[in-house]
């Protein structure tokens, strides 16, 4: 290993295209190259069988990280805070990944002294987006390459290099789906699906089960410590752990199957599917105790700003000044919701059917009908006149100008 080489960091999966990118950027560039793998709960291989063949693909180091705690507390946990969906559906599955995973790349190419990363996006998608703005983010000095998008590595140029130099990694032509997935959920595309009259077929799903079959119902409580789980029907969990528990037994019930047209950051509209079934019902159960603890109108203007949140972690910005302070404001709101969400796992749907907290502000003597009833009716004529008033101004005035107010 020459010591004045200059180095890339590229982000490895262990898969072909990013097997092979480490000869195609040695062979155009001239750079060494060093891997960086990051474990955010995708399952599969083994972080030492994925180090062992960087290394023998060419790489001079073969950087690798358990990030499935750090990814679960400080990126599921925040997304679970400002109950994010994309477009009112969608839980952010690669977006949350993606800050985790460049602040590995960044952290490696300080260690081994590089000064570009690179990544196996297109030049199509939102993740080449995401990946090099996080990355110029924390360490702007850096440049970021793509051998896909900056250096021709086609799929076919790649499966004919691997056969070529004999790396020791599957090729084949065949592969019909784009598939991105951790612990957070799964996201699935292209081949067939780019017809957006085909529906989606079996093989499509790994994290879910049919719900159109579903076992008998599944009855679950969950406990919140402002606004994080902290325990599953009595259980303690850390969030690492409650987010695998509901993958298991909200997936069993077919729980968060998304089928939906997005619009993609750079102006593409993308068909997509999505598996996330403990992210889905985790914010479902977020959402019914929010509506407990937290006062209307805060209740209110968060509902607006988690809209925003989530797009702005869509669209690249993790660490934007924006979503800093959002961040602070979003955090300030979890400070009562505490309590346990009870909710019915089946045939695809998560359902809450039970609430209970010390720090709500439901009182049952205010809202009952029956006897014990606290609430001062004889206050709600003077109530309406006062809330009504500028409306009941305004018609008199239409009125007395003879204007037509259409009812």
């Amino acid at each position: 290993m020459s010591a004045h080489k200059d180095r890339v960091v590229l982000a490895y999966s262990g898969g072909l295209d990013t097997s092979v990118a480490i000869g195609w950027i040695g062979e155009q560039t001239g750079r060494e190259v060093i891997t960086v793998a990051v474990d955010v709960g995708q399952g599969g291989e083994d972080l030492e069988v994925i180090r062992q063949r960087a290394l023998d693909c060419g790489a001079v180091e073969a950087y690798v990280a358990d990030a499935r705690d750090e990814f679960a507390n400080e990126y599921c946990m925040p997304a679970l805070k400002a109950n994010a969906l994309y477009e009112g559906r969608y839980p952010l599955v690669s977006a949350l990944s993606r800050p985790v995973i460049a602040k590995h790349l960044v952290r490696a190419a300080r260690e081994f002294g590089a000064s570009t990363v690179a990544h196996g996006c297109t030049g199509k998608g939102n993740d080449q987006v995401r990946f090099e703005v996080a990355i110029t983010s924390m360490a702007p000095d850096m440049d970021c390459i793509s051998p896909v998008r900056d250096l021709a590595l086609t799929r076919d140029v790649a499966i004919d290099y691997a056969e070529k130099h004999g790396l020791p990694i599957e090729t084949t032509k065949h592969n019909p789906f784009s598939i991105d997935q951790n612990v957070w959920g799964r996201a699935i595309e292209t081949g067939f699906l780019e017809d957006l009259w085909n529906a989606p077929t079996k093989d499509v799903y790994t994290y879910t089960d049919d719900p159109t079959y579903p076992p008998l119902p599944d009855e679950v409580v969950i406990h919140f410590e402002q606004g994080v789980p902290t325990a599953i029907d009595g259980t303690p969990v850390t969030p690492l752990q409650a987010i695998q528990e509901l993958n298991r037994r909200a997936g069993t019930q077919g729980v968060g199957r998304i089928d939906m047209v997005e619009d993609r950051l750079v102006g593409i509209k993308s068909r997509e599917i999505y598996e996330a079934p403990g992210a889905v019902a985790l914010i479902e159960a977020h959402q019914a105790l929010e509506s407990v603890t937290l006062e209307r109108m805060q209740h209110r203007y968060k509902r607006q700003m988690e809209q925003t949140w989530a797009e702005l972690v869509y669209e690249a910005q993790w660490y934007s000044p924006l979503k800093r302070s959002m961040d602070a404001f979003i955090e300030d709101t979890q400070r009562h919701v505490t309590g346990d969400i009870r909710m019915v796992l089946h045939g695809g749907r998560a359902v809450v059917n039970g609430r209970r907290t010390d720090t709500g502000l439901y009182d049952f003597n205010l809202a009952t009908y029956d006897s014990g009833d606290t609430f001062d009716q004889s206050s709600s004529r003077g109530f309406i006149e006062i809330y009504g008033m500028q409306s009941t101004l305004a018609a008199a005035r239409d009125v007395r100008l003879g204007l037509d107010t259409g009812y």
